[in-house]
C-alpha cells in the first residue's frame, strides 16, 4: 500500500496556524476599529503596516487581513501609491448620509419584529426602552451635561430593540455597519446637544408602537429617527467642518 504523502500528516499543524493568523487579524482588526470609532486614530490619519505590527507585536501578515477588512468596510482608505499604507477614512457630508440611511433601514427591520413579539414582551421591552429614554432626558437637561453620557444613553436604547428584534443576520450586519455611525456622533455630538429633546420625541414613538404591536410604525419611526439624525448631523458638519480630507 502506498505511503500517505507527509503533508496530510502535517495538516493538524498547518491548520492550527491558520488559525492562529486568523485569530490575530480579528484581534488586529477589533483594536484598530476601536481605535477608529473613538477617534483615538483621527480621520485623515496615516497608519504603515511596518508601524502597527511593531506597536502590536504581530508579523505583518494579520496586519495585512486586518488593513484589507477595514478597507472593505469602510474605516480606511489605500494609498494609491503605497501599498503598505492606509489612511482613516474622513468624515463627510456625503457619507453620513448614506451610512446613517443604512443603519436607519437595518433598526427599522429590528423595530419592526420587536413590535410583532409577543404582548408580554413587547411590554417589558418598551417598559425598558421608556426607562432609558427617560435616563437620556435627564441627562441632557442636567447641568452641564456630559455628551458621552448621552451617546452612551442613546446607543443603549437603540441596541436594546435591536437585540430584541433581530435574527442572527441582520444582527450580523448591523454590528458591521453601527459602529461606522459612531464615529460621526462621537465627534460631533457637543454641537447636538439642543436636539436631544427632539430625539427623545422621536424615540417616544418607537417605544409606543413596539408596545401596541403596531409593526409598521415601529419601523418608520426608527427610520424617521434615523433620517433626522442625519439631517442633524450634516448641520453639524457644515458648523464644524468635514474631518480627515486633505
Amino acid at each position: 500500500m502506498p505511503r500517505r504523502p507527509a503533508a496530510n500528516l502535517r495538516a493538524p499543524q498547518d491548520e492550527g496556524r491558520r488559525a492562529g493568523a486568523t485569530e490575530r487579524a480579528n484581534r488586529l482588526y477589533e483594536s484598530l476599529r476601536n481605535l477608529i470609532v473613538r477617534g483615538q486614530l483621527a480621520p485623515g490619519a496615516r497608519i504603515v503596516e511596518t508601524e502597527v505590527a511593531e506597536r502590536f507585536g504581530v508579523s505583518r501578515t494579520p496586519v495585512r487581513a486586518a488593513f484589507q477588512r477595514l478597507e472593505r468596510e469602510g474605516y480606511v482608505v489605500a494609498s494609491a501609491t503605497h501599498q503598505a499604507r492606509m489612511t482613516v477614512a474622513p468624515l463627510t457630508r456625503e457619507d453620513v448620509g448614506e451610512l446613517l440611511e443604512i443603519v436607519g433601514e437595518l433598526e427599522g427591520l429590528a423595530a419592526r419584529s420587536a413590535a410583532r413579539l409577543a404582548e408580554d414582551a413587547r411590554e417589558r421591552l418598551a417598559k425598558d426602552l421608556a426607562a432609558i429614554n427617560a435616563e437620556f432626558r435627564r441627562a441632557a437637561s442636567a447641568k452641564g451635561a456630559q455628551p458621552g453620557k448621552l451617546y452612551e444613553l442613546d446607543e443603549r436604547f437603540h441596541r436594546r430593540y435591536v437585540e430584541a428584534g433581530s435574527g442572527p443576520r441582520l444582527l450580523s450586519l448591523h454590528e458591521a455597519v453601527k459602529p461606522q455611525a459612531e464615529r460621526y456622533i462621537r465627534m460631533y455630538i457637543a454641537l447636538l446637544l439642543d436636539t436631544v429633546p427632539t430625539a427623545g420625541s422621536e424615540h417616544d414613538a418607537i417605544v409606543d408602537a413596539i408596545r401596541t404591536g403596531n409593526a409598521a410604525a415601529a419601523q418608520r419611526a426608527v427610520q424617521t429617527n434615523w433620517r433626522h439624525a442625519s439631517d442633524r448631523l450634516v448641520r453639524a458638519i457644515e458648523v464644524m467642518g468635514e474631518q480627515g480630507n486633505w
